[in-house]
């Protein structure tokens, strides 16, 4: 069964429409693990607060941490849902540890690499919406964590549209929820 995961700057609506997908695939009698990184493990529970906190570690030390999460989210989740057969939704995978990490100035072959030995996606929706659509979004949040600043935004945005692999499938998620639900549902649909 497929690795799906849906990736995006904050505020492109990743969490709304994994679960969105998720009901919808439900809906048809598909058996589905819906997931999130960080995870609510106990190395992504760390990571959460330290984020929230003002000594975040450098760069290089939570990108490490999030490559430990997502080993532990492998070998608990992914991989065990993977060979029962079930559909994997994971809300942000490697290429978020690519992407924040790059826009932190780390080396991004060394971010590819670290990734390297983890299971695939079967299929990437890069939810991009206009940048403003994005601040906006995050701007009404209560809480913010350290990534959460216009400056850094602007990288990661940048980075995210220059992401280019054969899987990924780019959505401008700025329209109304259930319409932009069913165009990622349509293109999941195509590409099975």
């Amino acid at each position: 069964m497929p690795l799906i995961v849906l990736e995006g700057p904050d505020g492109a609506g990743t969490t709304r429409h994994s679960k969105l997908l998720a009901e919808q695939l439900i809906k048809e009698g598909h058996d589905v693990i819906l997931t999130a990184e960080p995870t609510t493990g106990p190395i992504g529970t760390k990571i959460r607060a330290m984020l929230q906190g003002k000594d975040a570690p450098d760069a290089m030390t939570i990108q490490l941490l999030f490559c430990a999460d997502r080993a532990d989210h492998t070998a608990q989740i992914i991989r065990p849902a993977l060979d029962a057969g079930k559909i994997v939704i994971t809300d942000r995978y490697t290429l978020s540890t690519i992407v924040y990490g790059a826009a932190q100035g780390l080396d991004g072959a060394w971010l590819r690499s670290i990734n390297d030995a983890f299971p695939k996606p079967d299929q990437i929706f890069l939810l991009l919406p206009p940048y403003e659509v994005c601040a906006e979004r995050v701007g009404r949040r209560a809480t913010k964590d350290q990534f959460e600043v216009d400056v850094f935004q602007k990288k990661v945005y940048g980075l995210y549209e220059k992401a280019c692999q054969p899987n990924i499938i780019k959505i401008d998620t700025s329209g109304k929820a259930e319409e932009v639900a069913e165009e990622i549902f349509r293109c999941y649909r195509n590409s099975i």
